[in-house]
């Protein structure tokens, strides 16, 4: 039985290292730490360290279905005063002086045919870290895909509609 000891460890050894070298060859770090930004943006920064809140940036969350990204006016207002030599903010700085905004990377994603309204939920008291998480703990958003299993799941633990055409597909 000893003779069979070194060759199936081995194998198993073989295994391991063979399932890990795949696993982290074919998963993407971005797919772990989100999509490089054009201007590395970190939300620990921002909401975590200067505890700036979600809504100073995403201004329309309270009263349109979208969020929306914030407008490089927006990122100037601190950074016309806060560490304006810095190659990051020279870039934002190229972005306003030329008309264009900032080309953000999105990092979340709903189906085309679900319609998700950020109005209700602010209105219903629901902090963005129950759905988004602690992002005041990460320096890139990872990408996430939004299913409607974790909706439906957090709707019927908070008893609130789960009636397709009046939540989320009207």
């Amino acid at each position: 039985m000893r003779k069979n000891t070194v060759p199936i460890v081995l194998t198993l050894l073989t295994l391991i290292f063979t399932g890990a070298f795949i696993y982290f060859f074919f998963a993407p770090p971005a797919k772990r730490i989100g999509p490089e930004q054009p201007i590395p943006f970190s939300h620990n920064v921002h909401s975590g360290v200067k505890q700036i809140q979600c809504q100073y940036c995403h201004p329309y969350v309270a009263y349109s279905n979208h969020p929306g990204l914030p407008p490089v006016e927006k990122c100037l207002h601190c950074h016309n005063y806060i560490i304006v030599k810095h190659p990051w903010i020279q870039k934002e700085h190229r972005y306003f002086n030329t008309q264009t905004p900032t080309p953000w990377v999105k990092v979340n994603y709903v189906a085309e045919h679900v319609l998700f309204n950020h109005q209700r939920h602010i209105n219903s008291k629901i902090a963005c870290r129950e759905c988004h998480g602690q992002i005041e703990n990460l320096h890139r958003l990872p990408q996430k895909v939004w299913r409607m299993g974790m909706c439906l799941e957090c709707h019927k633990k908070k008893k609130a509609n789960v009636d397709c055409w009046l939540a989320c597909h009207s």
